[in-house]
């Protein structure tokens, strides 16, 4: 059901996912075509603010902090997952792998080598400050709009 908690949610993780984009692209090797990355990133963050974030305000100020904080942890691990899915997609259709488990097995690689080219101080202190943010102001939002 929408409320206005789960709205605020989306939209402040949204523009997190595009914050966090915006700083990973130089943590990139040079040449990356980056596309439509930072859109890519906003839409999963509305969708995880939406569903994660917003489902679970009006539990007190404590389990606002912990719900941002899983919210923020949910829309890495899923744009990690999405974003390694399309590189093995690419690669795939380069005839790069041998089978289709290889391909397969080859998500949790990729995904695990871009997880460190980002974890950076700077990634995660914004992540963490942004998380903050989200938790607080949707369950602040939950309150003020019933």
């Amino acid at each position: 059901m929408p409320t206005a908690a789960r709205l605020v949610a989306g939209i402040l993780l949204a523009i997190l996912g595009w914050v966090l984009s915006d700083i990973v692209r130089p943590l990139m090797p040079e040449g990356t075509a980056f596309g439509w990355f930072n859109y890519v990133n906003a839409f999963i963050g509305l969708c995880v603010g939406w569903s994660v974030i917003g489902s679970r305000v009006g539990r007190g100020f404590v389990a606002s902090i912990n719900n941002g904080v899983t919210g923020t942890a949910v829309l890495i691990l899923w744009c990690l997952f999405v974003h390694s899915c399309y590189e093995m997609f690419r690669l795939a259709m380069r005839n790069r792998y041998d089978g289709p488990m290889e391909a397969l097995t080859s998500i949790f690689l990729i995904g695990s080598e871009f997880g460190i080219m980002i974890a950076t101080p700077t990634f995660f202190g914004v992540a963490v400050a942004g998380a903050l943010v989200v938790g607080i102001a949707a369950d602040a939002a939950g309150k003020r709009w019933r």
